[in-house]
């Protein structure tokens, strides 16, 4: 990822399905505005418009979808 021409770090998403999908799967007790802002800058920098957040903590899935 680059800043007014500056490389400040890599983003790595940890799954993209068919290059269309970014695929985040968590272990965490409740999404948070930190989630959904990687996973908006994981699809600014792929250019692909759907992300969907998974957690594992829960007996039930729990999952958010994020559309750009």
């Amino acid at each position: 990822m680059f800043y007014h021409g500056h490389e400040i770090g890599l983003l790595i998403p940890d799954m993209i399905v068919d290059d269309l999908v970014i695929v985040d799967p968590k272990v965490v007790t409740n999404f948070n505005d930190d989630h959904t802002a990687q996973m908006l800058g994981y699809l600014n920098i792929t250019e692909l418009r759907l992300a969907l957040l998974l957690n594992f903590k829960r007996a039930r899935l729990q999952w958010k979808r994020i559309v750009q």
